[in-house]
């Protein structure tokens, strides 16, 4: 069985790479373009960002851009990946030097997904173990990678994912678990997992019906495992923008999380852990916990310096949380 699967993992990546290698190349300034941004954004030199899959930089005053940065394995996720993942955005959760965070990948896609030649050798190694072992193996292994997208959620601060070219398996997992989804043209989204043999597990069942609001093209998307494109994506709600290339969806992000920075991060944090809330309770359940929530946020002091600001058209400027 380990045998059969480290194969069809082989099979796959090679199929993956023909694929994105037909949709993705990328004009030579596109590239120039994304080496000058990054000598404008300020490299994250903190040990705590420091990664081996994932480059965080601060492109802006108050705004992170996290991105995946295996380009030449297509960002494929790989066991450092998913422990980064839960390491970086729970560090940014507590950050006050952060307020919105831009989610992008390097190189031609934004991601392959799982990187299943780590999986099917991870497999492999535990091949001779009892199957009954095997099973408990896999049962401590996945609720720490559900964790790797879970922490996005649980992370106070708005994330906004840019998405360009290829966004399969578990990239669908990652951005579903965003408040705000951005696309190049060029971009395509599929749900895999099924032409693997598995369902997925790692958050796309649980919250990509949720985010879409058509629970008949979600069943559709997870069952038949066919990529829609970003026109498609723009047109059921899973993106709420298309640009016409990477290097305007990255300005598109870095601009919009520009603008959200600017807000009351009091008011901003609270809305997203109150929406979060209100989307797994009832209406009623939800306006009570909004209650206990504004029963002590409309003490701070950001709602005067707003009303203030307001009042003399000026733009308020709020202090780091």
């Amino acid at each position: 069985m380990a045998l059969r699967f480290s194969h069809l993992c082989r099979n796959s990546v090679s199929s993956l790479s023909k694929l994105s290698g037909k949709t993705s190349a990328l004009p030579a300034n596109v590239n120039r373009a994304k080496g000058h941004q990054a000598n404008l954004a300020r490299n994250m030199s903190s040990e705590k960002y420091s990664f081996e899959t994932l480059s965080v930089t601060e492109p802006s005053k108050y705004v992170y851009q996290v991105e995946m940065n295996r380009p030449t394995k297509l960002n494929a996720m790989n066991m450092e990946f998913w422990s980064e993942m839960r390491t970086c955005f729970s560090e940014i959760a507590g950050d006050p030097n952060c307020r919105v965070v831009v989610l992008s990948g390097s190189g031609r896609v934004f991601t392959a997904g799982l990187d299943l030649k780590a999986a099917g050798d991870m497999l492999l190694s535990h091949q001779e173990t009892e199957v009954g072992r095997r099973g408990f193996l896999l049962r401590s292994l996945i609720p720490p990678m559900q964790e790797s997208f879970t922490v996005i959620e649980k992370c106070p601060k708005p994330v906004i994912a840019a998405v360009h070219n290829a966004c399969v398996g578990g990239g669908i997992d990652m951005i579903s678990a965003c408040d705000i989804r951005l696309c190049s043209q060029d971009a395509f989204f599929v749900i895999k997992e099924v032409d693997l043999g598995l369902a997925a597990d790692v958050g796309t069942l649980q919250r990509f019906p949720k985010v879409i609001g058509n629970d008949s093209l979600a069943r559709e998307l997870v069952y038949t495992a066919r990529d829609f494109r970003s026109d498609e994506a723009m047109q059921i709600g899973f993106v709420s923008r298309v640009f016409s290339d990477k290097k305007t969806l990255l300005a598109g992000a870095l601009d919009l999380a520009n603008s959200i920075s600017k807000k009351s991060p009091v008011a901003i944090q609270g809305s997203k852990v109150n929406l979060v809330y209100a989307r797994d309770h009832s209406v009623q359940e939800s306006l009570d916990f909004q209650v206990a929530w504004n029963s002590l946020m409309l003490q701070s002091e950001d709602l005067p310096k707003a009303v203030m600001a307001g009042m003399q058209k000026e733009a308020p400027e709020f202090s780091k949380l």
